[in-house]
């Protein structure tokens, strides 16, 4: 694989989520069935699951497991959050129950399980490292 053709598909890697390799096809390399040793393979279809924030709540995001950690932002109403990973905090009691698991939603961000509806008392992603 060309230098270039590496440099690409790092990019395109790190770029989060990505939908598929449609219309990255003018970049040199990439797209359609050009590339070598099976690398359009890593790029695909990539779905986030989103869990609903308990309705009528404008939930605080914090930067840690707990209520002594700074806020970072407030949820909107009727906001939806990914799960990147979960950990063990703070016990909270909110619509959803008493939970001391709290929900990473993006990096440095966390919300109490007890606010969002994931359809189970336990744990439903990783635990964040």
């Amino acid at each position: 694989m060309a230098a270039e053709d590496t440099e690409a598909v790092a990019a395109v890697e790190g770029a989060g989520a990505v939908e598929s390799a449609d219309g990255i096809d003018g970049i040199d390399g990439i797209g359609g069935t050009d590339w070598a040793d099976g690398a359009e393979a890593a790029v695909g279809t990539f779905t986030v699951r989103r869990y609903p924030v308990a309705p009528g709540y404008r939930v605080n995001v914090r930067s840690g497991p707990g209520t002594q950690y700074q806020i970072v932002r407030v949820l909107q109403y009727d906001a939806q959050v990914p799960i990147n990973c979960q950990k063990p905090g703070e016990t909270i009691t909110g619509p959803y129950g008493t939970s001391n698991i709290w929900d990473n939603i993006a990096n440095g961000q966390f919300i109490s399980d007890a606010y969002v509806n994931t359809g189970s008392d336990g744990y439903v992603a990783v635990r964040c490292a």
